[in-house]
């Protein structure tokens, strides 16, 4: 079955800046994928090609089968990271103005309910909390009710239950058939909800797979953390010779003695051979790898990442996330400005202002 969204071997200049090079990856209908990675790793300008803002060097990007220029506004839903709408008007009032840009929109009044605002649906939207005017943002991308969505840091400034509740709704629209591509520097976030998880730096995917797949490949082994009461002296030599004359292997990192590869059933003796080195510690931890680890182990130069410019020109499903497991049956880069309905006219409506301003702001929103 073709996928509803992908990218296929694209790349992408912006003068000498490479911001993709030879990128593919697809999501099907029915999944999450998420795309990870450090900031300039080249997450917007994938996004803007993928939506159709932006044209690639090489390469080709479909939605649903067609060129993303010909995809109906109906069947598209884009969540930019940043979302400006006129402040005097209520949540109520812009989800009711977005609604009235398509064919049939899903209620607003459903929409306010879906994204945990309907409380606040009177509330005027420069009066609204951030995690409010977040969840007021992705009502505005789901109004249409499309079959792809694209989803740019949705969770950005949530609180932790507002987070779950935008995590659930991303579940559920998942569960519905929709396809959902996800952009997020949120490691845990990923983890939890995506089928998939591609992390993309230096402009190339640099590894794609579910979740678990990623940190059992890439993760490392489970280990100790022991937090050390005095590591300037020589407490952390004497621990490691000690875990090492068990047959540990361990290193001082900072103010704590890193022990690798450890079973649950060796805590006894790490504890063990901790007190028999006489080491003051504060406390101990057991931990498995996550997705941070993975993501550490393959961007580990994330730090040192080169600054896309944010605009210009140029020539198998598997296992889900837990947080997805848990929800069956019962949320960076510089705004990548997918507003622009790809390949049509700028919207024009009952209040230019609004007009305008939204077209700055919501993708997939305009006429």
């Amino acid at each position: 079955m073709e996928p509803a969204m992908a990218v296929e071997s694209v790349h992408k200049h912006y003068g000498e800046t490479v911001a993709l090079d030879g990128v593919s990856l697809s999501v099907d209908a029915g999944e999450i994928v998420a795309l990870v990675g450090p900031n300039g790793a080249g997450k917007t300008t994938l996004v803007r090609v993928l939506t159709g803002t932006s044209v690639p060097d090489e390469g080709s990007a479909t939605l649903l089968g067609a060129a993303p220029t010909d995809v109906d506004r109906n069947d598209i839903g884009v969540l930019p990271q940043a979302f400006a709408p006129p402040d005097r008007l209520t949540a109520r009032e812009l989800l009711a103005y977005y609604a009235g840009l398509y064919e049939d929109p899903t209620p607003p009044e459903t929409v306010l309910d879906t994204v945990g605002v309907a409380a606040a649906a009177d509330t005027r939207y420069g009066n609204l909390s951030g995690g409010q005017q977040r969840r007021v943002c992705l009502g505005a991308a789901l109004v249409n009710d499309p079959q792809v969505l694209v989803l740019d840091e949705p969770t950005t400034g949530i609180d932790p239950a507002g987070r779950r509740t935008v995590r659930e709704r991303i579940l559920s629209l998942a569960d519905r058939g929709r396809a959902v591509l996800v952009t997020t520097h949120d490691m845990d976030e990923a983890e939890r909800i995506a089928d998939r998880v591609a992390l993309l730096a230096d402009g190339r995917v640099r590894a794609t797979g579910t979740p678990r797949d990623l940190v059992e490949t890439h993760g490392g082994s489970p280990r100790v953390i022991v937090d050390l009461v005095d590591p300037t002296s020589d407490t952390g030599a004497r621990a490691v010779t000690g875990l090492e004359s068990r047959g540990f292997e361990a290193v001082v990192d900072g103010d704590r003695l890193v022990v690798e590869a450890v079973a649950p059933t060796d805590l006894s003796a790490i504890v063990d051979a901790l007190d028999h080195s006489d080491v003051d510690y504060e406390g101990l931890q057991w931990r498995e790898p996550s997705l941070e680890d993975a993501y550490m182990q393959l961007a580990p130069d994330a730090d040192d990442a080169v600054s896309i410019p944010d605009g210009g020109t140029s020539a198998d499903d598997s296992n889900r996330g837990d947080e997805r497991d848990s929800t069956r049956g019962g949320e960076g880069d510089s705004n990548p400005d997918p507003s622009h309905d790809p390949g049509r006219e700028a919207q024009s409506g009952p209040d230019s202002e609004l007009a305008s301003e939204s077209d700055a702001s919501t993708g997939g929103a305009q006429r």
